[in-house]
């Protein structure tokens, strides 16, 4: 049968469609490139944002007539599918399965029984998931891969619907990540990134490696040659944790650490665990075990109750750290959280403004990073051709920035030095430093 993955979402939800892809191929299905063509359209969810639940049901709305027209199979997985449990047949009557998060594994099952007439809907656990365990082909990664090390969240953030959606947090045993990351060593790959909803508090409680002591593991392991992590929350992170940056070769020098606002009273009423001046405690102690490191961050605006001050504290916090990317957002509520039943709501027109100041001025502060990176000379992985010319080549330096450069093809999936010529809004432009047999 041949599938389809329509894919919403974070670097988990990519991860988590590579998952079922591999299990259906592992089944004898065969991946697909064209909607039309498609023997079933498997629709991964995220509802972590309103805009993307909208973007959601529009989809459903156009793949609905394959069903009518061709026998289409539909599923819907992910984070949608576990908040709409209760639901999700009466409002999507078409569809032929559901499955939470937690779940994903049963995939196959699941559209074997609908090319027999039936319908599965399968949803959370309190268990450690079996998907946690699924190693996908990782066929189209390259060089870079992804290993998932613990699956939801505690920490019940009052806009968050992710402890409702993929539920408490869980481990895998580090003995196992450790084993996949050596396997994947073997096979060539050289960049690993460790996934989880709050990578840092990975084993909290337990009697396994602590988060630290994971990372000190696959740094050991021959033939990793960079180590990222997302994502992380300001309040775990550990002193042990910040010490990597300066002892581990691997790790990159770059971490994404959401800040969500710059006002104390607002963090309380998000329920962070953290103040402004905590958050900027550890941005220094970061820097100072590591120079130079890259901040990328979230930051939502309009949150219920937010003045004119506690958006002036954001703007100051974004222009103390002077991060090198934001992913910004105005707040959207959602439910099952507590925010969503807060007074005070940020009317439209106000919330749009503060973003577009936001990101206004968070742009001019990535533009002047990456001019600031000019005339150094920088380790690049080389990922392939350049979206801007067919005649260049793209890679990311150790921190997470795109470099676009004329190269041989040949040097795809090589770490190569190249020498920063420009900074752009986006991107770096580089030269690739005369290496013999290049």
């Amino acid at each position: 049968m041949k599938f389809i993955i329509e894919n919403f979402g974070c670097q988990m939800n990519d991860h988590d469609m590579d998952k079922m892809g591999s299990v259906l191929i592992d089944h004898g299905h065969v991946a697909g490139k064209d909607v039309d063509e498609a023997d079933a359209v498997i629709v991964n969810t995220c509802c972590i944002r309103e805009k993307a639940e909208q973007k959601f049901y529009s989809l459903m709305g156009r793949l609905q007539h394959l069903r009518r027209k061709k026998g289409t199979i539909l599923g819907v997985t992910g984070c949608i599918a576990e908040q709409e449990k209760e639901n999700i047949f009466e409002r999507l009557p078409f569809i032929d399965f559901a499955l939470g998060p937690s779940n994903i594994h049963r995939v196959a099952e699941a559209l074997e029984n609908a090319a027999g007439g039936g319908r599965t809907s399968a949803f959370g656990d309190n268990t450690c998931s079996p998907s946690l365990l699924i190693r996908p082909h990782n066929t189209r990664r390259g060089i870079k891969g992804y290993v998932t090390i613990m699956k939801g969240c505690n920490n019940f953030c009052s806009y968050c619907v992710v402890p409702y959606v993929r539920g408490r947090e869980e481990s895998r045993r580090s003995e196992d990540v450790l084993a996949e990351v050596r396997e994947m060593a073997g096979r060539g790959i050289v960049e690993v990134t460790l996934l989880g909803q709050n990578v840092n508090s990975y084993n909290n409680g337990n009697e396994d490696l602590s988060f630290p002591e994971l990372l000190s593991g696959i740094d050991a392991i021959p033939g990793i040659s960079r180590l990222r992590f997302v994502t992380s929350h300001p309040k775990d992170i550990s002193p042990e944790l910040i010490a990597c940056f300066g002892t581990l070769g691997t790790l990159c020098e770059s971490i994404h650490l959401p800040f969500q606002s710059g006002s104390d009273r607002i963090l309380s009423l998000m329920n962070r665990g953290y103040t402004s001046s905590g958050y900027l405690h550890k941005v220094e102690a970061l820097k100072e075990q590591c120079p130079g490191i890259a901040f990328t961050a979230d930051c939502i605006v309009g949150f219920p109750g937010e003045q004119d001050s506690d958006f002036e504290a954001t703007m100051r916090l974004m222009e103390t750290v002077r991060f090198d990317g934001v992913f910004s957002f105005i707040y959207s509520a959602r439910r099952f959280t507590t925010a969503a039943n807060l007074p005070g709501r940020v009317p439209p027109a106000i919330a749009h403004e503060r973003l577009s100041r936001f990101q206004k001025r968070q742009r001019a502060i990535t533009l002047d990073s990456n001019r600031a990176m000019e005339g150094s000379r920088v380790e690049v992985l080389v990922e392939g051709q350049s979206k801007n010319s067919p005649d260049e080549l793209s890679g990311r330096t150790r921190s997470g920035k795109i470099v676009n450069f004329r190269g041989n093809p040949g040097l795809v999936y090589k770490l190569v030095e190249v020498d920063i010529i420009k900074g752009y809004a986006n991107s770096l432009r580089g030269e690739l430093r005369d290496t013999p047999g290049r």
